[in-house]
């Protein structure tokens, strides 16, 4: 009988639009039916899903060769989507070259800001789930712990994160265009998780003017807003005030728009041609894109801003491409580790 297999499944911002990383975005209630569904799956010996504003991947162990033929059929369900557009966009890759990906996603190789940090904390809470679910074993945790070494290792011997650009840089960048000065500019910020607090630091950096916190838990508003020196509000308060401000980072977790355009059009009227510049890193978006065909309004989401991130890459490519070089020597080794535990899990003949 031949060894299990170790594997990735998913999709990213490399295969999918925005559009369709939404429709795959395993927000609220869709993570725990998910990982309900695979604790049944047969064959599916072991998992973590790491799942980001940019990807879903799931990573395992396939004990039978039906087990990831199982776990698309159970996501494409989830997600409602036809299995052969799955397939039109799906990355599916297995044993060493699976684990080369994971050690380039957590050293910020593949995410569309090349060099970026936050991803290797995403892909440690990813496997610290995975740990609190019971729904990883010793491939699984070999494979992760090392990973959060290699890219560790790639940090410190290259200069990958060196002049990075951040999405909460670039977005403060293209709020100077539109207002040339930050000082008098008041900043809403929607959600009081990580991207939405790196990226008004950001602004703060750049001496920007009074900001405010709004969140569906007030009291994740006011213990951002205390950290910022902001202030709280609800979120139901947002439409009604939206006039008073000039930009809105908007990052909640919310499946449905929370900007709609006829929300906008209104506090337009208000502010006598003044521009409003709206940044979505949300997925599913918390913007209506419609709210961009409004005179003097400035939208972007993470798609926008990782292509003008994407134009400040080259100085930066051979660095990319001796991090990559390292990551490879060290998958090597790491999946020559992982076969001898594979080879050592097979079942005793009968």
């Amino acid at each position: 009988m031949s060894a299990p297999t170790f594997f990735l499944l998913g999709a990213s911002h490399h295969t999918a639009p925005l559009e369709l990383r939404e429709q795959l975005a395993l927000a609220g209630e869709k993570s725990a039916a998910l990982r309900g569904a695979l604790r049944t799956l047969p064959g599916l010996r072991e998992f973590a899903v790491l799942n980001t504003c940019n990807r879903v991947e799931i990573y395992g162990l396939a004990a039978e060769p039906g087990a990831v033929a199982g776990l698309q059929a159970a996501f494409c369900d989830l997600s409602r989507l036809d299995a052969a557009a799955f397939a039109r966009i799906r990355l599916e890759l297995h044993d060493q070259a699976a684990v080369q990906h994971l050690l380039e996603v957590a050293a910020g190789l593949d995410s569309q800001v090349v060099g970026e940090t936050e991803i290797l904390g995403q892909v440690k809470a990813a496997y610290a789930a995975a740990q609190a679910a019971g729904t990883t074993g010793p491939v699984l945790n070999r494979v992760f712990q090392k990973t959060f070494q290699a890219a560790k290792h790639v940090r410190t011997q290259t200069a990958i994160g060196e002049g990075q650009i951040s999405v909460a840089s670039i977005a403060v960048d293209l709020a100077l265009k539109i207002f040339g000065d930050l000082r008098s500019c008041r900043v809403l910020v929607l959600g009081a998780g990580e991207i939405g607090e790196k990226t008004a630091r950001a602004f703060r950096s750049r001496e920007a003017g009074a900001m405010t916190v709004a969140s569906r838990q007030f009291e994740h508003a006011a213990e951002l807003a205390r950290a910022l020196g902001a202030r709280p509000i609800a979120l139901e308060g947002v439409p009604a005030a939206l006039a008073d401000f000039d930009v809105a980072v908007c990052s909640t977790a919310s499946p449905e728009y929370i900007v709609v355009r006829a929300v906008v059009a209104a506090a337009m009227r208000r502010r006598a041609a003044q521009p409003f510049f709206f940044i979505d890193l949300a997925l599913p978006r918390n913007v209506d894109p419609a709210v961009a065909d409004l005179e003097n309004v400035f939208l972007y989401n993470l798609d926008d801003l990782a292509e003008i991130a994407r134009d400040n890459l080259a100085q930066r490519q051979s660095e990319t491409a001796r991090a990559r070089s390292l990551l490879a020597a060290k998958a090597g080794a790491l999946w020559g580790q992982v076969q001898e535990r594979l080879n050592g899990s097979r079942p005793a003949p009968g």
